[in-house]
Protein backbone atom coordinates (compact mmCIF):
# COMPACT_ATOMS: atom_id res chain seq x y z
CA UNK A 1 0.00 0.00 0.00
CA UNK A 2 1.63 3.51 -1.21
CA UNK A 3 1.52 6.84 1.02
CA UNK A 4 -1.18 8.91 1.04
CA UNK A 5 -0.67 12.02 -0.73
CA UNK A 6 -2.87 15.28 -1.41
CA UNK A 7 -3.32 16.34 -5.07
CA UNK A 8 -4.54 19.90 -6.61
CA UNK A 9 -7.79 20.83 -8.85
CA UNK A 10 -5.86 22.96 -10.93
CA UNK A 11 -3.97 19.86 -12.11
CA UNK A 12 -5.81 17.01 -11.74
CA UNK A 13 -8.64 18.08 -13.88
CA UNK A 14 -6.09 18.85 -16.42
CA UNK A 15 -5.18 15.17 -16.55
CA UNK A 16 -1.69 16.02 -14.87
CA UNK A 17 -0.27 13.19 -13.50
CA UNK A 18 1.22 14.47 -9.40
CA UNK A 19 0.99 14.05 -6.01
CA UNK A 20 2.13 15.96 -2.88
CA UNK A 21 3.46 13.37 -0.21
CA UNK A 22 3.42 14.04 3.61
CA UNK A 23 5.51 12.25 6.14
CA UNK A 24 2.70 9.12 6.65
CA UNK A 25 2.84 5.72 5.32
CA UNK A 26 6.90 5.22 4.72
CA UNK A 27 9.35 3.03 6.37
CA UNK A 28 11.59 5.75 7.97
CA UNK A 29 12.13 5.53 12.10
CA UNK A 30 12.53 7.77 15.04
CA UNK A 31 12.21 11.50 13.75
CA UNK A 32 12.73 11.03 10.63
CA UNK A 33 9.21 8.77 10.82
CA UNK A 34 8.27 7.66 8.80
CA UNK A 35 7.85 8.80 4.85
CA UNK A 36 11.48 10.75 5.02
CA UNK A 37 12.66 11.16 1.46
CA UNK A 38 15.78 12.80 1.98
CA UNK A 39 18.88 11.08 2.37
CA UNK A 40 21.08 13.87 3.40
CA UNK A 41 19.43 14.41 6.84
CA UNK A 42 20.76 11.59 8.38
CA UNK A 43 18.57 8.08 7.43
CA UNK A 44 19.74 4.95 6.55
CA UNK A 45 19.92 5.22 2.34
CA UNK A 46 17.92 1.80 1.92
CA UNK A 47 14.81 3.33 3.65
CA UNK A 48 14.78 6.54 1.64
CA UNK A 49 14.59 4.26 -1.84
CA UNK A 50 12.06 2.30 -0.72
CA UNK A 51 9.88 5.49 0.26
CA UNK A 52 11.12 7.37 -2.99
CA UNK A 53 10.32 3.79 -4.69
CA UNK A 54 6.82 3.62 -3.50
CA UNK A 55 5.83 7.01 -4.18
CA UNK A 56 7.10 6.65 -7.72
CA UNK A 57 4.98 3.06 -7.79
CA UNK A 58 2.00 5.85 -6.79
CA UNK A 59 2.49 7.71 -9.99
CA UNK A 60 1.29 4.97 -11.99
CA UNK A 61 3.57 2.29 -11.11
CA UNK A 62 6.60 3.91 -12.56
CA UNK A 63 10.16 2.82 -11.98
CA UNK A 64 12.44 5.07 -9.26
CA UNK A 65 15.24 5.28 -11.76
CA UNK A 66 12.31 7.77 -13.68
CA UNK A 67 12.36 10.10 -10.39
CA UNK A 68 14.75 13.46 -11.06
CA UNK A 69 15.82 15.17 -7.35
CA UNK A 70 18.19 17.45 -7.73
CA UNK A 71 20.22 18.73 -4.71
CA UNK A 72 18.47 21.87 -3.95
CA UNK A 73 20.49 25.26 -2.27
CA UNK A 74 17.97 28.23 -2.10
CA UNK A 75 18.85 29.06 -5.88
CA UNK A 76 17.23 30.40 -8.75
CA UNK A 77 18.48 28.38 -10.94
CA UNK A 78 16.50 26.74 -13.29
CA UNK A 79 17.17 23.13 -15.37
CA UNK A 80 15.78 21.79 -18.76
CA UNK A 81 15.71 18.09 -18.80
CA UNK A 82 15.73 17.49 -22.39
CA UNK A 83 18.07 14.62 -21.87
CA UNK A 84 17.87 11.68 -18.96
CA UNK A 85 20.34 12.98 -16.79
CA UNK A 86 23.31 10.81 -15.72
CA UNK A 87 22.66 8.43 -12.50
CA UNK A 88 24.47 8.93 -9.54
CA UNK A 89 25.60 12.69 -11.02
CA UNK A 90 24.13 15.35 -8.35
CA UNK A 91 22.72 18.75 -10.30
CA UNK A 92 22.49 21.63 -7.82
CA UNK A 93 19.65 23.80 -8.54
CA UNK A 94 16.02 24.60 -7.36
CA UNK A 95 13.55 24.03 -10.20
CA UNK A 96 13.14 21.96 -13.02
CA UNK A 97 11.26 21.64 -16.17
CA UNK A 98 10.73 18.71 -18.94
CA UNK A 99 9.16 17.66 -22.39
CA UNK A 100 10.00 14.32 -21.70
CA UNK A 101 7.13 11.50 -20.55
CA UNK A 102 10.04 9.46 -19.11
CA UNK A 103 10.58 11.32 -16.19
CA UNK A 104 9.00 12.73 -12.62
CA UNK A 105 10.17 15.75 -11.27
CA UNK A 106 10.69 15.39 -7.62
CA UNK A 107 10.95 18.38 -5.64
CA UNK A 108 12.11 18.22 -1.24
CA UNK A 109 11.08 20.45 1.35
CA UNK A 110 10.32 20.92 5.05
CA UNK A 111 8.39 24.55 5.05
CA UNK A 112 9.36 26.04 1.57
CA UNK A 113 7.00 25.65 -1.05
CA UNK A 114 6.64 23.09 -3.65
CA UNK A 115 5.03 24.45 -6.67
CA UNK A 116 3.96 22.30 -9.69
CA UNK A 117 3.25 23.55 -12.99
CA UNK A 118 1.64 21.78 -16.05
CA UNK A 119 0.93 22.84 -19.84
CA UNK A 120 -1.32 19.74 -21.08
CA UNK A 121 -1.85 20.78 -23.80
CA UNK A 122 2.31 21.69 -24.93
CA UNK A 123 3.06 18.61 -22.65
CA UNK A 124 5.92 20.46 -20.54
CA UNK A 125 6.03 20.48 -16.64
CA UNK A 126 7.86 21.78 -14.03
CA UNK A 127 8.36 21.67 -10.15
CA UNK A 128 9.80 24.20 -8.21
CA UNK A 129 11.28 24.36 -4.60
CA UNK A 130 10.80 28.16 -3.46
CA UNK A 131 12.39 29.08 0.01
CA UNK A 132 12.12 33.13 0.53
CA UNK A 133 15.26 33.18 -1.37
CA UNK A 134 13.84 31.50 -4.05
CA UNK A 135 10.26 33.14 -4.61
CA UNK A 136 12.42 37.18 -3.67
CA UNK A 137 14.54 36.07 -6.49
CA UNK A 138 12.20 35.90 -9.30
CA UNK A 139 12.66 31.90 -9.59
CA UNK A 140 9.10 31.29 -10.82
CA UNK A 141 9.60 33.67 -13.22
CA UNK A 142 12.22 32.12 -14.51
CA UNK A 143 10.57 28.49 -14.20
CA UNK A 144 7.36 29.64 -16.69
CA UNK A 145 10.26 31.17 -19.16
CA UNK A 146 12.09 28.13 -19.57
CA UNK A 147 8.75 26.06 -19.92
CA UNK A 148 7.80 28.49 -22.55
CA UNK A 149 11.54 27.89 -24.34
CA UNK A 150 10.09 23.92 -24.62
CA UNK A 151 6.86 25.27 -26.44
CA UNK A 152 4.93 26.15 -23.53
CA UNK A 153 2.21 28.97 -23.87
CA UNK A 154 2.05 30.85 -20.39
CA UNK A 155 -2.07 31.16 -20.11
CA UNK A 156 -2.09 27.33 -20.34
CA UNK A 157 -0.21 26.80 -18.07
CA UNK A 158 -1.42 24.93 -14.82
CA UNK A 159 0.20 26.00 -11.23
CA UNK A 160 -0.37 24.18 -8.00
CA UNK A 161 1.22 25.34 -4.41
CA UNK A 162 1.51 22.41 -2.07
CA UNK A 163 2.10 22.10 1.80
CA UNK A 164 4.18 24.78 2.68
CA UNK A 165 4.81 27.40 6.13
CA UNK A 166 1.88 29.66 6.96
CA UNK A 167 1.72 33.60 7.10
CA UNK A 168 0.91 32.87 10.49
CA UNK A 169 3.90 30.20 11.27
CA UNK A 170 6.89 32.02 9.10
CA UNK A 171 8.13 34.47 11.44
CA UNK A 172 11.29 36.21 9.91
CA UNK A 173 12.06 39.09 11.44
CA UNK A 174 13.05 42.56 10.53
CA UNK A 175 16.43 41.84 8.90
CA UNK A 176 15.00 38.57 6.61
CA UNK A 177 12.44 41.19 5.64
CA UNK A 178 14.76 43.86 4.82
CA UNK A 179 16.58 40.88 2.57
CA UNK A 180 13.41 40.05 0.75
CA UNK A 181 11.95 42.93 -0.04
CA UNK A 182 15.73 44.12 -1.55
CA UNK A 183 14.96 41.17 -3.77
CA UNK A 184 11.63 42.05 -4.13
CA UNK A 185 9.83 45.39 -3.52
CA UNK A 186 6.93 43.62 -4.11
CA UNK A 187 7.14 41.35 -1.81
CA UNK A 188 6.41 43.99 0.79
CA UNK A 189 2.53 43.62 0.54
CA UNK A 190 3.33 40.00 2.03
CA UNK A 191 5.17 41.06 4.85
CA UNK A 192 3.49 41.77 7.87
CA UNK A 193 3.47 41.63 11.80
CA UNK A 194 0.37 40.43 13.08
CA UNK A 195 -1.68 41.05 15.76
CA UNK A 196 -0.47 40.28 19.11
CA UNK A 197 2.97 39.10 17.64
CA UNK A 198 6.32 41.51 17.64
CA UNK A 199 8.27 41.06 14.66
CA UNK A 200 7.48 40.19 11.06
CA UNK A 201 5.45 37.38 9.09
CA UNK A 202 5.85 36.04 5.27
CA UNK A 203 3.42 35.02 3.64
CA UNK A 204 5.21 32.88 1.00
CA UNK A 205 2.15 31.57 -0.63
CA UNK A 206 0.79 34.73 -1.00
CA UNK A 207 3.35 36.05 -3.09
CA UNK A 208 4.29 33.15 -5.18
CA UNK A 209 0.62 33.44 -6.35
CA UNK A 210 0.90 37.01 -7.50
CA UNK A 211 4.16 35.57 -9.07
CA UNK A 212 2.30 33.49 -11.23
CA UNK A 213 -0.35 35.21 -12.01
CA UNK A 214 1.98 38.02 -12.58
CA UNK A 215 3.89 35.17 -15.12
CA UNK A 216 0.69 35.00 -17.32
CA UNK A 217 0.20 31.65 -16.01
CA UNK A 218 -3.30 31.17 -16.78
CA UNK A 219 -4.69 28.73 -13.36
CA UNK A 220 -3.07 28.79 -9.78
CA UNK A 221 -4.44 26.33 -7.07
CA UNK A 222 -2.89 26.71 -2.70
CA UNK A 223 -3.91 23.74 -1.01
CA UNK A 224 -4.04 25.80 2.00
CA UNK A 225 -1.51 23.15 3.98
CA UNK A 226 0.70 24.45 6.38
CA UNK A 227 3.39 22.37 7.23
CA UNK A 228 4.11 24.25 11.02
CA UNK A 229 0.60 23.48 11.73
CA UNK A 230 0.32 19.64 11.05
CA UNK A 231 3.56 18.17 12.59
CA UNK A 232 2.00 15.00 12.80
CA UNK A 233 0.89 14.68 8.90
CA UNK A 234 4.28 17.30 7.32
CA UNK A 235 7.96 17.76 8.10
CA UNK A 236 8.46 21.16 9.31
CA UNK A 237 11.99 22.21 9.91
CA UNK A 238 11.02 25.40 11.76
CA UNK A 239 8.77 23.19 14.16
CA UNK A 240 11.63 20.65 14.58
CA UNK A 241 14.55 23.58 15.26
CA UNK A 242 11.69 24.99 17.66
CA UNK A 243 11.30 21.88 19.42
CA UNK A 244 14.96 20.71 19.56
CA UNK A 245 14.23 17.83 17.39
CA UNK A 246 15.34 16.66 13.85
CA UNK A 247 13.34 16.23 11.07
CA UNK A 248 12.68 14.47 7.29
CA UNK A 249 11.80 16.40 3.86
CA UNK A 250 8.36 15.64 2.30
CA UNK A 251 8.36 14.98 -1.66
CA UNK A 252 6.23 16.88 -4.56
CA UNK A 253 6.43 15.01 -7.66
CA UNK A 254 4.73 15.45 -11.04
CA UNK A 255 5.21 13.52 -14.78
CA UNK A 256 3.50 13.63 -18.03
CA UNK A 257 2.40 9.89 -17.86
Amino acid sequence: MSAPFATSKVLSEAGIRHGFFGREGGRSMGALASNNMSIGVGDNSDLVVANRSSACFAMGERPLKDLVVFRQVHSTKVVSLTERPTPGVAIEADAMVTDRDDLLLGILTADCSPVLLADPEAGVVGAVHAGWKGAAGGILSATVLAMVKLGADPKNIRAAIGPTISAANYEVGPETAAQIVALDPAAARYISVPPGRTREHFDIPGLLTEQLFGAGVGLVGHLGLCTYADPARYFSHRYATHHGTTTGRQIAIIGLR
